[in-house]
């Protein structure tokens, strides 16, 4: 028997919205999941803005201040997709008031705030997932079972990178992103913690590392009034950049592989370049997020001149077969929040985790911050357990 699930959405920009389409669309791919979301309330503080969601996907409320989510009886369950200096305040309130919470990464601008969160979460006896949606990727997926089962013998090493464009442009706008206090650490908690979830994900525990980071872009101006996206601001009064554009770290994983991750938001010409080179004693895996439903896989005994064969993943690959019949029929980035989304109710229908959870956004978060130690000092940073 299926149940009504009321759900609430906090901060309704594109990942906002992002959340409640995947809400909308979850039964759909998974029929059999026993709760059906039902969109209650949404709440963003720029006026109009959760009025305009409200009227667009059907919430039957919409209000500025999200805590009156948090005393809401009929919220179940809160996704939180507003900016990373809100995520502590309003995670925890949620867990607090008894709600499960699907949290975006990086879930704070600290490992403290993650901490605090997956504390809550985990006091209050509720469930949490975390928006670390790459992992959901069914390549991602078989690949980590390439991995498991040894077919490219043990990892040696790994390249992750996470390249984009997306602020490489001087007049784009000083929005939160870019402030220590809003934004915490700029292109590491925006993409690096997806690098490090997929390294966790995919080899197992990161021991050490040693890591540089850079601001290119240093001056940007600041915007006139609301903003959403990576909005311009062309003549605005110019103030300096607070946070990160780029990070490069070595790591070292417990098993004993070594690797590298890069990522970097003002990199012109990359358009969401991310994905993953692993290697092993007998073959090597790689996978580029813009063509998600490959698989690069080289396996064998010929160590020396060994090929690499592309793989098209299909039904039995993650949860591809939820979405399409066969092989090299494509999915999206929008398909992995789904994914997402099944997984956090199903969570709450079987009282059990799935998925990403706020523990991993702490390991996340503790490399992150170790990553910002080892920039300032130029040393190795032995992460803690």
């Amino acid at each position: 028997m299926v149940r009504t699930l009321g759900v609430a959405v906090v901060g309704f920009g594109w990942m906002g919205r992002v959340h409640t389409q995947a809400y909308a669309r979850v039964l759909h791919h998974f029929p059999d999941l026993p709760l059906r979301p039902e969109p209650v309330t949404v709440a963003d503080e720029v006026p109009g803005r959760a009025e305009e969601a409200a009227e667009r996907y059907g919430f039957a409320t919409a209000v500025r201040d999200w805590r009156e989510i948090a005393t809401d009886p009929r919220v179940g369950a809160v996704s939180i997709t507003a900016p990373n200096f809100l995520h502590r305040e309003i995670g925890v309130a949620m867990a607090e008031a008894g709600k499960h919470i699907w949290i975006e990464k990086p879930v704070g601008l600290t490992a403290d705030d993650a901490r605090a969160v997956s504390g809550a979460v985990a006091e209050a006896g509720v469930r949490g997932a975390v928006g670390f949606n790459y992992r959901n990727a069914p390549a991602v997926m078989a690949a980590r079972e390439l991995i498991t089962a040894g077919e490219i013998g043990e990892v040696t090493h790994v390249r992750i990178r996470l390249l984009s464009d997306y602020a490489a442009h001087p007049e784009g706008a000083l929005t939160w992103r870019y402030e220590r206090e809003r934004g915490g650490s700029g292109v590491l908690g925006d993409l690096a913690s997806h690098g490090v979830d997929l390294a966790r994900f995919l080899v197992g525990e990161i021991e050490a590392l040693t890591a540089d980071t850079a601001v290119f872009v240093p001056l940007r101006a600041r915007p006139a009034g609301a903003t959403a996206g990576h909005t311009r601001a062309a003549g605005g009064e110019p103030a300096p950049v607070e946070n990160e554009d780029y990070v490069t770290c070595l790591l070292r994983f417990a098993s004993g592989a070594r690797g590298v991750l890069e990522a970097c938001r003002v990199s012109v010409g990359e358009q969401n370049n991310y994905g993953f080179e692993i290697h092993g004693t007998t073959g090597a895996v790689f996978w580029d997020f813009r063509r998600m439903g490959e698989l690069g896989v080289s396996r064998g005994t010929s160590y020396q001149d060994q090929p690499v064969s592309t793989v098209y993943v299909g039904p039995g690959a993650g949860d591809f077969a939820a979405f399409q019949p066969g092989a090299a029929n494509p999915m999206g980035y929008d398909d992995l929040k789904v994914v997402e989304a099944h997984a956090f109710l199903r969570s709450i229908a079987d009282d059990r985790p799935y998925g990403a959870t706020p523990a991993d956004a702490v390991r996340s978060a503790t490399a992150l911050d170790a990553m910002a130690r080892s920039a300032a000092s130029g040393a190795w940073v032995t992460l803690e357990s």
